[in-house]
């Protein structure tokens, strides 16, 4: 920064000898010797050193009013400038930068001032949020949930820290409080979980049991009542209370174990169950197709025939799944009916359907005709096995009587 006055011989001279003078209130004092030039580049010279001491001074006037450096060490910087002026080896205006530094310290003790009652009024603002803290964490002690309190009082820890102040005395008092009520939490919390560890205990024997079991069952091939029981061991086991995290999961993985390898193997024989109904059907489509090529029309008795020889394989073909019996059934007594009809017109013009026995069983047909259709209607696979067979019986003597 340039000095401030334009006028430097004003301030200072150098004599003859090189002896450098600065001018003050109280007349001229020697303030160095210049032999490496000219006296005016000898006054230039001492005149910046002055400079330097006003950019100096105005550097602490702008980081005192910015709030960069704290008003008590600006103060002694500008003491130490001021002091140091009588003595220093400049040039230039040193009353008027005495009378700056002197207003320096003045605007920097004001600043003091005004700082120690700012703290003041942080450390009374620091005890208070203190103060709040402690009555939060003394109505927390008595709280039994457990997570959110706890946490809290983590929070409130941390939230502690960042509050700067207040004195020592009445923070430690505080803190004691603090202190106080988050032990007493943490020991209600420790009673309270080693009562859940004895409940977790008695929890994991209880879901032990439960896997013994499902382990003894897994390898049974009693499906129906096997796989009821394993339903009611699941049901138990989302009842029972959980023991610790890595028990829990323990006995989880090997209940599962136990649960997977019996549905697992019982899936399996279903599979091979189904694809052979499935192969069954297939067989039952394949004569369905046959049969229903059948024309009775011409020779009646040829196609009753052509049928029973189907009807023979039909009934050695095992079973089909369950939502294709009555379709198939409907299919094969649509094509028995057309051959029964074609008797029936034949028999009307002959002495044989005099045969009282004849339109006996043929009634019987009938009639065992319409049971399984009820049956099959029903659901029932027993009931439905039943007429199925009664029907087979009546349809094999009716056969056999007009043979």
């Amino acid at each position: 920064m340039a000095s401030e006055e334009p006028d430097r011989p004003r301030w200072g001279r150098v004599d003859t000898d090189g002896t450098v003078y600065v001018t003050t209130d109280e007349g001229e004092r020697a303030v160095g010797s210049w032999q490496a030039g000219d006296a005016e580049s000898g006054l230039a010279h001492f005149t910046r050193r002055y400079d330097d001491l006003v950019t100096e001074v105005a550097l602490l006037e702008q980081r005192l009013k910015s709030g960069a450096s704290k008003p008590g060490q600006v103060s002694a910087k500008a003491r130490e400038i001021g002091s140091g002026l009588s003595t220093a080896a400049v040039v230039g205006d040193l009353a008027g930068l005495r009378r700056r530094t002197e207003a320096l310290v003045n605007t920097a003790q004001a600043a003091v001032v005004v700082d120690q009652e700012r703290r003041d009024a942080e450390r009374g603002q620091a005890a208070a949020q203190k103060e709040a803290l402690c009555v939060e964490a003394e109505k927390l002690a008595a709280s039994d949930q457990w997570k959110v309190a706890g946490d809290r009082f983590k929070a409130i820890a941390e939230e502690w820290k960042a509050i700067r102040g207040p004195d020592r005395k009445t923070g430690d008092a505080l803190w004691k409080r603090f202190a106080a009520a988050r032990d007493a939490f943490g020991k209600n919390r420790g009673a309270h979980f080693a009562e859940l560890d004895r409940q977790r205990e008695a929890a994991r024997e209880r879901k032990a049991e439960l896997v013994r079991e499902a382990e003894k069952l897994s390898a049974s091939t009693d499906w129906a009542p096997t796989a009821n029981r394993m339903k009611g061991l699941m049901t138990q086991w989302k009842a029972a209370p959980r023991a610790t995290r890595e028990a829990e999961d323990e006995l989880w993985t090997k209940f599962r174990a136990a649960q997977d390898a019996f549905f697992t193997a019982r899936t399996e024989v279903f599979n091979k169950q189904d694809a052979e109904y499935e192969g069954n059907k297939a067989g039952k489509e394949a004569l369905l197709a046959e049969a229903e090529r059948i024309d009775p029309a011409s020779d009646p008795q040829g196609a009753q025939a052509a049928l029973r020889g189907l009807q023979d394989r039909w009934e050695k073909i095992g079973k089909v799944p369950r939502d294709s019996i009555q379709s198939l059934d409907e299919r094969m007594r649509a094509v028995e009916s057309k051959v029964r009809e074609a008797l029936d017109a034949r028999w009307a013009g002959s002495a044989a359907n005099e045969n009282p026995l004849l339109a006996s069983m043929r009634d019987k047909v009938a009639d065992a005709t319409e049971k399984l259709a009820r049956a099959q209607k029903s659901g029932d696979a027993k009931r439905i096995r039943r007429a199925e067979d009664d029907l087979t019986k009546w349809q094999g003597w009716l056969r056999d009587a007009n043979a």
